[in-house]
């Protein structure tokens, strides 16, 4: 049935039981890149430095689980909103080549680590998003919050920003339904694959995603 697929079998086991046992996952992930990753990130940081200038980090805050709020961290891509005479920037003239370049090979992702660790993020999850998104979301879209977010998801390797919000929204509710340690295996068997494509990095014609303003009229994000 295309994306989504019936997979129930892969819901077998205790759910409670898979839930400690992700978040044992989750921890482990988190210290072995965290300590592997370092000089990675340094490197990153500095040519972030260089090239745009501080701060080195981007900050904003998202929708965790249950809706609850937390700010989420990622190397900076993008420079400041505003050109000369204050003229508002778009995402395609902020957005730098290193930062590009950052977010294809998904090294902007890295600082949320810090996130996994602290249990604000899982490794495995609906994407989180916009806290301002929250009343825009029918009940059923609403329901991607019922299991934490993640770094990659199962909208992220079906799609990622190529696909429509009702997509996304479609695809992030059938994973909370039919979650399993299986299946996020899966995910991050399939996103290894699509970080190596580079594919979904960007939406049609924006340089990241369109705006979410409910189920019928996106516009063009700027951030």
């Amino acid at each position: 049935m295309g994306r989504v697929d019936d997979r129930r079998g892969e819901r077998g086991g205790s759910k409670p039981v898979q839930r400690r046992i992700k978040r044992g996952v989750d921890v482990a992930v988190a210290v072995v890149g965290l300590v592997f990753g370092c000089p990675g990130m340094a490197v990153v940081a500095a040519a972030v430095a260089v090239t745009m200038g501080r701060p080195v980090i981007f900050r904003q805050v998202r929708a965790g689980l249950h809706g609850e709020p937390f700010t989420i961290v990622k190397f900076r891509t993008m420079r400041d909103p505003y050109g000369s005479g204050g003229r508002t920037l778009t995402d395609e003239e902020r957005l730098t080549r290193l930062g590009s370049l950052l977010r294809n090979l998904s090294l902007d992702e890295l600082p949320q680590l810090w996130s996994v660790l602290r249990g604000d993020l899982s490794v495995v999850g609906p994407r989180p998003l916009l806290a301002e998104y929250l009343p825009l979301y029918t009940p059923e879209q609403a329901r991607r919050h019922e299991v934490p977010p993640g770094i990659t998801g199962w909208a992220q390797v079906n799609g990622r920003n190529g696909i429509s919000w009702d997509e996304r929204f479609v695809l992030d509710v059938w994973y909370v339904d039919h979650w399993s340690l299986l299946l996020d295996a899966r995910i991050l068997l399939m996103t290894i694959g699509k970080v190596v494509r580079r594919a979904g990095v960007s939406g049609t014609g924006v340089a990241t995603m369109v705006r979410f303003v409910g189920s019928e009229t996106p516009r063009d994000e700027s951030r």
